[in-house]
């Protein structure tokens, strides 16, 4: 980015092809300390029945954010997130043999002519609708075993999903309903009109499923993470990885965790000059693991400020939570939890407790098994513990919580205050937690 003046905010409306790629130009640069505000486009659903999107998702361009240099890490303040579309559809998923390369998410193929990464055109509603512009072939890699649509109230807190002929209406006007943004290429979810789930009402709080920073190497959007990237170690399409390059690449930026909400900090790793901050597959809502495979996908408008932290080489993201979404034993004491922990530590001849505060790492890996033990790891090689002193901690002062099924997870517990000021987040703590 040399020659180019660093601004306060970067706005964006442009996106991926469904691919981070390190080659490709970054927007910014963004000043340290200054703004992204982002109009994102809906994930997984759209982007998995567009087979011209090379990743399950389609992420905003990346912002190269001035002074963040390799080994560094960026602190990302979610200032805002703002649901725009009216309606959305979801569900379950089945692949649609014959549709793809080895992979749907990220190597669609058409099932009649054999174009990769076919251009599709919508043809009326319903799952048949999604057609090659080459042959006129039915071209989705993906279709619904169980699905609904979903309306928003007014004032985006609450969704009830809606029957067929309501379904139908919407899927008639999709971009319009789902807000898609102008430079979106997607077809819209709700062109498929399910109505399985009919009456259902769900409380919205909506959250980034991907928000992260650029890997080493191209990587489908939907696979910047330990689980899905799994699918990538030694595939037929041409973004085939080794264990090791994977490894080494992600930057676990695909996280659907449902705590990754409004007024969170997320520090990311910098892996490539810049950083490369993204963001996009907003959820209106979602419980803990994602364990339908999806969820409300939606358009919708995030206001973010970032941070470089010099030195603090991380391979994954940190989590502070908003307070009100730590676990039980992982919240701050209170002042008068430590008077009565210090009067009974004197009882036994202990002069002093520890001084703690939340904080919560991400693991990712092909189970929730390889998943905990990868947060575990990266929160003992940090803080300077051992592993099972981090599994200690974790049990007695927070919990491990499922992020998205089937490998993400986060180990959140009460880490010693004098650890993170050596790691140079205790001020983001601070701020956070007010300890």
């Amino acid at each position: 980015m040399a020659g180019r003046q660093a601004t306060g905010t970067v706005f964006v409306n442009t996106f991926t092809n469904g691919v981070l790629d390190p080659a490709k130009p970054m927007l910014g640069p963004v000043q340290n300390g200054g703004h992204i505000v982002a109009n994102t486009t809906p994930g997984c659903w759209g982007p998995m029945i567009t087979p011209a999107l090379r990743g399950g998702h389609e992420v905003t361009q990346p912002v190269y954010v001035e002074g963040a240099e390799v080994g560094d890490a960026i602190a990302i303040r979610i200032k805002s997130i703002e649901v725009t579309s009216i309606a959305t559809a979801s569900g379950n998923d089945q692949t649609v043999e014959g549709s793809f390369l080895g992979d749907p998410y990220c190597a669609g193929k058409c099932p009649k002519c054999g174009t990769m990464y076919p251009e599709t055109r919508i043809e009326g509603i319903g799952q048949s609708a999604i057609r090659c512009t080459n042959c006129g072939a039915d071209a989705t890699p993906f279709r619904f075993t169980n699905g609904y649509t979903i309306a928003f109230d007014p004032t985006r807190t609450l969704g009830v999903t809606l029957p067929q002929e309501a379904a139908e209406n919407i899927a008639r006007d999709g971009r319009n309903y789902m807000a898609t943004p102008q430079n979106s290429v997607q077809n819209p979810i709700v062109t498929f009109a399910p109505h399985d789930i009919v009456g259902v009402v769900a409380r919205l709080r909506p959250f980034l499923g991907q928000i992260g920073t650029t890997p080493t190497r191209p990587l489908p959007d939907s696979h910047n993470a330990g689980d899905f990237g799994f699918f990538l170690i030694g595939a037929p399409h041409e973004y085939a990885v080794t264990a090791e390059e994977l490894k080494q690449a992600k930057t676990d930026g695909h996280m659907d965790i449902s705590r990754v909400r409004e007024g969170a900090i997320l520090i990311c790793p910098v892996k490539v000059p810049g950083g490369g901050v993204y963001v996009g597959d907003m959820h209106a809502l979602q419980g803990d693991g994602e364990i339908a495979g999806h969820t409300c996908d939606v358009s919708g408008i995030v206001s973010l400020q970032v941070h470089v932290i010099k030195g603090l080489n991380i391979d994954g993201p940190i989590l502070l939570p908003n307070e009100e979404d730590l676990p039980y034993l992982a919240k701050p004491l209170s002042a008068a939890e430590k008077r009565l922990a210090t009067v009974e530590a004197a009882k036994w001849g202990l002069k002093q407790i520890e001084e703690t505060a939340p904080v919560s790492f991400v693991g990712t890996g092909e189970t929730l098994n390889v998943a905990t033990d990868n947060a575990l790891e990266r929160a003992a090689d940090l803080l300077e513990m051992t592993v099972p002193e981090m599994k200690n901690r974790a049990t007695i002062t927070g919990s491990i919580e499922i992020g998205r099924h089937p490998g993400v997870v986060t180990s959140t517990f009460l880490a010693p205050i004098d650890k993170l000021e050596k790691l140079g987040i205790l001020k983001f703590v601070q701020e956070q937690y007010h300890v």
